[in-house]
């Protein structure tokens, strides 16, 4: 499997709550796709927050077979993709 960077840009912040809903379907899709024999897995996200704590985006790391895999997760589970990249290697800070 290839590891994929996603940035999901979200056109109005939303809730925690309504995070933890789309997180729920996201791994709901996973599953369906897993079964269905497609290798995909998350590893984990980066949120982003606006000055009230809404959230505005995030940055979701994957593995999967192929960014078209990526996509399609994202579409079935009725998340937005505004970038999805190969990850590279990771710069050390200070």
């Amino acid at each position: 499997m290839k590891e994929f960077q996603i940035y999901r840009e979200l056109d109005e912040p939303i809730s925690d709550e309504e995070l933890d809903d789309a997180a729920e379907e996201s791994g709901r899709v996973l599953e369906e796709m897993r079964e269905e024999g497609t290798e995909i897995r998350w590893n984990e996200s980066d949120v982003l927050t606006d000055g009230e704590g809404g959230v505005i985006g995030t940055f979701c790391q994957y593995e999967a077979e192929s960014e078209e895999a990526v996509e399609e997760h994202a579409e079935r589970a009725g998340l937005p993709a505004t970038t999805i990249a190969r990850k590279g290697p990771a710069l050390d800070g200070e």
